[in-house]
């Protein structure tokens, strides 16, 4: 794995101070291929997609091991930092990015979303990782790259009645002369098979930008959304436990003789209702919610939501459709649009924590191409002035 060091703040700088004060140009260079810094990497489902997408990925940051061990044996040739980013300096930044010049650089900046999603359980206030985008903020500001990428959860968007984190954000975009679109996706109207919604933010220094049109649904080129049997239909059967002798992480978690018994009563795309009385949970009589537990997928519809326990019987609709078991980590992968040859590395459980975390490969390779797209047409549009 390529290393680097990169100074901790406090440190001494990299970059003298005169050349510290000059931002980096705006490129003028025929486009060549776009140099991807990937903070927040995670496991690498950003870095994947850009990479189909025809882009370099040049830097990842990410402080856990186990998403770190899976990026390195993924993007053996990228600069990889295992590290907080609050203990990364914007001048080293700055000197990576500088040597990437002249040429395109988007940042790509998906930081953890748990404290602005609704299952989040710790208040806002109390949560350190909520100012997780204001570090990269000042990497933003700091390099000034061409385009910038955000994914996150709808609620980094309204988590707050102050301006917040995200509204932050945009304003320093648009202080930097950058032309900015955002708005919350529903996945599976991009050929992702989910029915999750996320926000997505692109920003770019070369004229307006616009999230790209939308590839399924009513209206679109393909009019029906990507189903759990286009995905996963073909991959082999396995048991609960069961680990494949030759598909790498087609593994499934084990289920108790209870769960079985339940999983066993639950049809293709049903719950927790079609269990006989003795099989059921107190909690489901007192209350209408959790209608995703313990349920089965549909063959034919998109997935739920994959959350970070997205193997789990138990914690969403997660249970294979005609299987009598959850969902392997190979299946949650290919239902994140991973490549199938795409290599985990950790326990089951930091597996699917990574998978759950990751942005949908699918997802960044449109997003990847669109921003490529971009580029060519303004550039073209800055030389002819």
């Amino acid at each position: 794995m390529p290393t680097r060091s990169v100074a901790r703040k406090g440190a001494r700088p990299l970059v003298p101070p005169a050349l510290a004060a000059t931002p980096s140009p705006v490129a003028k260079e025929p486009i060549g291929t776009v140099k991807v810094f990937d903070f927040f990497a995670g496991c690498g489902g950003a870095s994947c997609g850009f990479r189909e997408a025809g882009m370099e990925i040049a830097f990842a940051l990410d402080w856990d091991s186990d998403a770190a061990d899976t990026y390195s044996a993924n993007f053996p040739s990228t600069m990889l930092v295992q590290d907080d980013i609050r203990n990364v300096s914007a001048d080293d930044i700055y000197t990576l990015v500088d040597d990437c010049r002249p040429g395109f650089v988007l940042f790509c900046g998906c930081a953890p979303c748990q404290p602005f999603s609704q299952q989040n359980t710790i208040h806002p206030d109390d949560d350190d990782r909520v100012h997780l985008l204001s570090h990269f903020t000042e990497f933003v500001q700091r390099c000034l790259p061409d385009v910038v990428f955000l994914e996150n959860v709808p609620g980094l968007q309204s988590f707050s009645d102050r301006l917040g984190p995200f509204g932050d954000f945009v304003c320093a975009l648009e202080a930097d002369g950058y032309h900015v679109d955002h708005r919350p996706i529903r996945l599976m109207r991009y050929g992702i098979p989910q029915t999750r919604r996320r926000l997505v933010l692109l920003a770019s220094r070369h004229g307006p930008i616009e999230l790209p049109a939308r590839t399924n649904g009513p209206g679109t080129p393909k009019e029906c959304y990507e189903t759990v049997r286009e995905w996963i239909g073909d991959l082999p059967r396995i048991e609960a436990g069961e680990q494949h002798s030759s598909m790498p992480n087609h593994q499934a978690a084990r289920l108790s003789p209870r769960n079985l018994e339940r999983i066993r009563s639950t049809p293709e795309g049903g719950g927790h209702a079609s269990w006989p009385e003795h099989l059921k949970l107190e909690c489901h009589a007192r209350t209408s919610g959790y209608t995703d537990v313990y349920g089965r997928m549909h063959w034919d519809r998109p997935a739920s939501a994959l959350t970070t326990r997205c193997i789990s019987y138990s914690n969403g609709r997660y249970g294979h459709p005609e299987q009598d078991r959850a969902i392997s980590i190979r299946e949650a992968a290919c239902l994140q649009t991973f490549p199938r040859d795409f290599a985990f590395r950790g326990s089951s459980v930091a597996m699917a924590r990574q998978i759950g975390n990751a942005v949908p490969v699918r997802l960044a390779s449109i997003m990847g191409r669109h921003i490529t797209s971009h580029l060519r047409r303004n550039l073209r549009q800055e030389t002819d002035k």
